[in-house]
């Protein structure tokens, strides 16, 4: 199993806002978002799909992998500030093709997931 933490600190919401210019209310309006039942502004989804580009470029023991799918499930709100626990689990190799699937999920401090999902994942050859 792989684990690893992630901070969704102001550095990540702000460079997210700025890259890809997403200002939908749910993220950027406090007072929207609590109007729509969140204790406050919700984090984008998409920034837990970077987390896992990180994991997969930066933290396997090989450099040499790419993602060829994934798929995410949101299942609770992440907020500023939110540590998250991420978990990486191999569940199906093929050593002929160089491919493993894995299974992965976020949990925020309060031991609920936020996300799970599957990456399907290539070893360079």
């Amino acid at each position: 199993m792989f684990q690893h933490q992630f901070t969704v600190d102001s550095t990540v919401y702000e460079g997210f806002k700025e890259i890809f210019q997403d200002k939908n209310a749910l993220h950027t309006n406090e007072e929207f978002a609590k109007k729509k039942g969140f204790a406050g502004k919700v984090m984008h989804g998409n920034i837990l799909n970077g987390f896992i580009s990180y994991f997969i470029g930066e933290l396997l023991p090989t450099d040499e992998m790419m993602i060829l799918s994934q798929s995410i499930n949101f299942k609770n709100p992440v907020y500023l500030n939110d540590i998250l626990e991420f978990e990486a689990i191999v569940i199906e190799q093929s050593e002929a093709v160089k491919v493993d699937l894995m299974k992965f999920k976020f949990v925020n401090s309060a031991l609920k997931t936020v996300a799970s999902g599957k990456i399907q994942i290539k070893e360079l050859i």
